[in-house]
């Protein structure tokens, strides 16, 4: 059993191995009120970490595929609608172990980030060819939920449109 409570800027987390009961092992870990890269009056945000993935070296294919995205959200307001991701694209996340964007979260998608980072900027040709297909997969998938103004995400916790929005934001040369 794993479970994490949240709470006066500090986790509790508690493990038990399977099958024993009374082997459990408890600890406090304290997290991070504010964000080294934030002013002291704003809080700790995990788009931050969005922000700090565009810091580095950016591949140009990322870049490409969001000036793109913000050129269209400039000019239409939002992205003009595009259909959902095909089943080959499907099979490309999945082979990666990528959830669909409307069912990631912020953590998962700033993961996803730094790989496609990695990987675009890789020698391997397969992997560089895969990593560029699938930042063009993300901005199909956030195109869409945009255009639908959001409607298929059924939970707050998943809200790593969000997280990849604000990469393409500050990578873009094109800001709104």
């Amino acid at each position: 059993m794993f479970f994490i409570k949240f709470g006066d800027g500090a986790i509790n987390t508690q493990f038990s191995n399977v099958g024993s009961n009374n082997n459990t092992s408890k600890f406090f870990l304290e997290s991070t009120n504010l964000s080294s890269l934030s002013c002291d009056d704003d809080k700790f945000s995990s788009l931050s970490t969005s922000a700090m993935l565009a810091r580095g070296e950016v591949p140009e294919s990322h870049r490409r595929t969001a000036d793109n995205y913000m050129v269209i959200q400039k000019i239409y307001g939002v992205p003009v609608v595009q259909p959902k991701i095909t089943n080959k694209e499907k099979a490309l996340l999945a082979k990666y172990d990528f959830n669909p964007l409307e069912y990631s979260t912020i953590k998962q998608i700033n993961e996803e980030l730094s790989f496609l980072k990695r990987w675009s900027m890789s020698l391997e040709k397969n992997l560089k060819s895969d990593a560029d297909e699938l930042i063009q997969i993300r901005a199909k998938e956030l195109k869409f939920l945009a255009a639908s103004r959001y409607v298929s995400i059924t939970s707050e916790i998943y809200s790593g449109y969000k997280a990849i929005q604000r990469y393409f934001e500050e990578i873009s040369k094109y800001q709104l």
